[in-house]
């Protein structure tokens, strides 16, 4: 009880830490930044809310200004189902990304971080 109750604690601190130190949205033409949200389109993002690393993959989105589908994957047992059956596994942060008829689903914050920043932050 007192490991839940903590644990719920830090992922209400984790969650306030990141919304008073947001990063700004990078600034893009209306074009460029259409252009983001089309490429964005195929993207959806398998995540818990108070997970530090989903925390730190979604401000990196923030950041890019790059609009995501967010699934709860903790508390939406159809999206949890989702993540299982067609990613293979129940971790978070995944990214699924779906291009040219492919479905990829990509596991870890640092290589989908490493993923959005080649594909946006130049766009």
């Amino acid at each position: 009880m007192i490991v839940k109750a903590l644990r719920v604690g830090l992922g209400q601190l984790i969650i306030f830490i990141d919304f008073i130190t947001r990063p700004r949205k990078q600034k893009r033409t209306a074009a460029a930044q259409a252009k983001v949200e089309a490429a964005a389109k195929g993207l959806t993002l398998y995540q818990f809310h108070a997970c530090p690393f989903c925390v730190k993959t979604r401000r990196t989105l923030h950041r890019l200004n790059v609009p995501v589908a967010l699934r709860d994957a903790k508390n939406n047992e159809q999206d949890r189902q989702t993540l299982l059956e067609q990613g293979g596994k129940i971790k978070v942060p995944c990214l699924r990304i779906e291009e040219n008829g492919q479905t990829t689903w990509m596991y870890e914050s640092k290589v989908i971080i490493d993923y959005l920043n080649q594909r946006f932050s130049a766009a």
